[in-house]
């Protein structure tokens, strides 16, 4: 079961404000008197306040169109309000030098105001839910006050509006100085875009391409009628051809021979002479001079038209076995050739020239894509220069218009006037002197809780040592402190709680104690146990005391030893004479029986006898130990209490002799830093520490509530001990 709650509860500040109280009850009564009195010495504080109105985008540029973009306020980041810019710009040092000097003003030593001090005066903050700014000024005069506030307002105004206007002049001189760039842009982009179509002999692209392809189409109509008809011819040319047995050239001869003047009548007349040669050769031999002269006649007469067919054809010659004799049928099959002839190379002629041009339309139909392409890309680059130059003439224009504006995009929403009565400076006071005091009281809890060192808690205490809790003792807070004149000896015979209130809280604490030594003893035989403590003042010896006592009621035999040979306190508690007892042992100068006193049923104590000038060389001898060894023998458990760890290191060499140490520790009176240094001896000596026990602890309403008052508390409801701190 835990002792004390967790160390973030709230509980924890309550005790450590309850231990405090006096020292934050005097600091924050301090703070506040003192706040008090310096805001009753100062000057009344006046406040004036005006108010500016803003605008995301001018109204006039809004209606005009004209420069809407200039003075728009945008925030630069998505979560960044606008209006934190215009406050800084308010707040910017050539604004406040500007009102410093226009109104003169000047501080306390008659210097002029520095800015810093003008800032601390000034308040400019935004008006929540609207696109305003509130400017509040405070001044000790209230006409200064408000002639501050409008005078900002004023001056802001007036660099609002010339800020716009000369973001307006860049703008123009930047367009200006632009613009015959963008006509070149433009210029050239448009003598490209001629001389492409000038080159490429282009009117209309889309609409060529439409009208070629329907020329195309015309064309392969023709040319499929033309070669029907070619194809008619030929069959027709084939026939007659046969038919005639020549071809078109040969007909075209003969025609022509067969229509010359007197070829007809020449070839009659060879005609009647072959008839005569032929009769005549039936009858005559043919060497007679008949037969011979009608073949020279018939020879001669062939010449003739030998000549005159040369003479008609030229070069055309006719086959000698031809028929110079055409019928009529010949005659008209003949021209009829001729004919064909003619119409089948017009024909071919034509297909072919029909197909050439539907190959050159086709080529350049094909090259319409690689055009189009080309001419795009070309008024696209015309385009874009065209629509840069004419958004530089508008800007251009827009940026004249914005910068013979004279209005920005913020407007006074109210001036500031002069405040009759000053800011309410009692409930201000108050607040302020109450936080100051409040802020001192912390701050005071604050150093004193880090100076202080000591443990405080049973919490802090298992968590610095380390150590197996084996005990909690309350404090006795029903004792009364005792008059002075009382004998000192009367407050250490009553710390026997045990035995004098045997069923008081602190009694059952103490057995709880004394269950817990024997729950750890269990495995292995405890019986000399050494009690000490890190520092004085702890109240080591009356734990030992007390815990003998529990012990003896056991119907155990036990002898407690006073082994703090430097301040011994067993001898008053138990009030008995300190003339003989644990030095004379060790010296040998009386007999154990004669120097142990029994002081209660089964309970047997060992003073420390006479103080030597060297008590641990009297402690750290083979006596000492041979004494230790025969009273283990003799008891059932042997306490020895021994002086504190930081005094001497007695109770590191008793510790060597027993079974385990117990460690007082005391909260409020040990410190963190000598818990340390007690903890790491017992370590490096290699003692076996029993575990701790916490004393004095005082023990609240709360369940589980344990923790230590103030130093002054303590004395006043620890009777007892508070004295052996007196004495020691």
């Amino acid at each position: 079961m835990e002792l004390q709650e967790s160390s973030i509860s709230p509980e924890k500040y309550w005790t450590i404000l309850k231990r405090r109280w006096l020292a934050t009850l005097f600091i924050t009564i301090s703070v506040f008197v003192i706040t008090q009195l310096a805001t009753s010495l100062k000057k009344p504080i006046y406040l004036a306040e005006g108010k500016l109105r803003f605008q995301r985008s001018n109204t006039t540029s809004s209606i005009t169109g004209l420069g809407a973009e200039i003075g728009k306020l945008d925030p630069l980041m998505q979560q960044s309000n606008p209006l934190y810019t215009e406050v800084e710009v308010i707040r910017s040092l050539p604004i406040l030098e500007t009102i410093i000097s226009r109104l003169n003003l000047k501080d306390s030593k008659g210097s002029s105001l520095k800015t810093k001090v003008f800032l601390n005066h000034l308040t400019v903050k935004d008006v929540k839910g609207a696109d305003a700014l509130q400017i509040i000024y405070s001044d000790t005069n209230p006409n200064t006050a408000a002639q501050v506030v409008n005078e900002l307002i004023k001056v802001y105004l007036e660099q609002n509006v010339s800020s716009r206007r000369a973001e307006a002049a860049v703008a123009r001189r930047f367009i200006e100085k632009q613009l015959p760039k963008a006509e070149l842009v433009v210029r050239y982009a448009e003598s490209e875009l001629a001389d492409f179509k000038e080159k490429n002999q282009i009117v209309s692209l889309q609409e060529e391409a439409t009208k070629s392809l329907e020329i195309i189409g015309d064309l392969q109509l023709r040319i499929n009628d033309t070669q029907s008809q070619l194809a008619n011819i030929n069959s027709q040319y084939q026939v007659i051809s046969r038919q005639l047995g020549m071809n078109p050239k040969q007909a075209l001869a003969m025609t022509s021979v067969s229509q010359i003047s007197g070829v007809q009548d020449i070839l009659k007349e060879i005609q009647q002479l072959q008839s005569q040669l032929a009769n005549r050769q039936t009858v005559l031999r043919n060497n007679h001079p008949q037969i011979i002269d009608l073949q020279d006649k018939i020879t001669s007469l062939n010449k003739v038209i030998d000549n005159r067919i040369s003479q008609a054809l030229g070069k055309n010659k006719i086959p000698v076995q031809s028929n110079l004799q055409l019928s009529d049928l010949q005659q008209e099959l003949s021209s009829k050739l001729v004919e064909l002839e003619s119409n089948r190379l017009g024909l071919a002629s034509q297909a072919n020239s029909l197909s050439q041009l539907q190959f050159a339309y086709r080529k350049r139909l094909n090259n319409l894509p690689r055009l189009e392409e080309q001419q795009r890309q070309l008024e696209r680059k015309l385009q874009a220069g065209q629509s840069a130059y004419s958004l530089l003439l508008q800007k251009l224009q827009e940026s004249r218009i914005a910068e013979n504006q004279n209005l920005g995009n913020a407007t006074k929403l109210s001036a500031a006037q002069v405040p009759d009565e000053p800011i309410s400076s009692v409930m201000i006071s108050y607040l302020s002197s109450g936080l100051m005091s409040i802020l001192a009281a912390f701050m005071t809890i604050y150093i004193l809780e880090m100076k202080d060192k000591s443990i405080k808690t049973i919490d802090e205490a298992k968590k610095l040592l380390e150590l197996t809790l084996l005990g909690v003792i309350p404090t006795a807070t029903k004792w009364k402190k005792l008059s002075k004149n009382h004998e000192a000896n009367e407050f250490y015979t009553q710390r026997v709680i045990i035995r004098d209130f045997p069923r008081s809280s602190i009694s059952e604490a103490y057995r709880m104690l004394r269950a817990n030594l024997n729950f750890i003893s269990a495995d292995k035989e405890l019986k000399v146990i050494v009690v000490t403590s890190s520092v004085p003042q702890e109240g080591k010896s009356t734990v030992a005391a007390n815990l003998a006592t529990a012990m003896a009621q056991m119907d155990r035999q036990v002898l407690l030893i006073d082994g703090d040979l430097h301040r011994p306190v067993q001898h008053k508690i138990w009030d008995v004479i300190n003339n003989q007892g644990l030095s004379n042992l060790i010296f040998k100068q009386e007999e154990i029986t004669a120097t142990i006193k029994k002081v209660m049923p089964n309970l047997d104590i060992l003073t420390s006898g006479i103080v030597p000038p060297s008590p641990a060389s009297l402690l750290d001898s083979q006596r000492m130990a041979t004494l230790m060894a025969n009273f283990s023998d003799k008891y059932d458990f042997v306490i020895v209490d021994t002086p504190a760890l930081n005094v001497a290191a007695d109770a590191v060499t008793l510790g060597q002799m027993a079974d385990g140490v117990l460690l007082v520790v005391r909260p409020g009176v040990v410190d963190s830093v000598n818990a340390t240094l007690a903890k790491e001896l017992l370590a490096k000596s290699g003692q076996n520490v029993l575990g701790q026990v916490v004393n004095g602890v005082i023990m609240k309403n709360e369940p589980h509530s344990y923790y230590y008052f103030q130093k002054e508390d303590y004395l006043q409801t620890i009777n007892l001990e508070s004295q052996e701190s007196v004495k020691i």
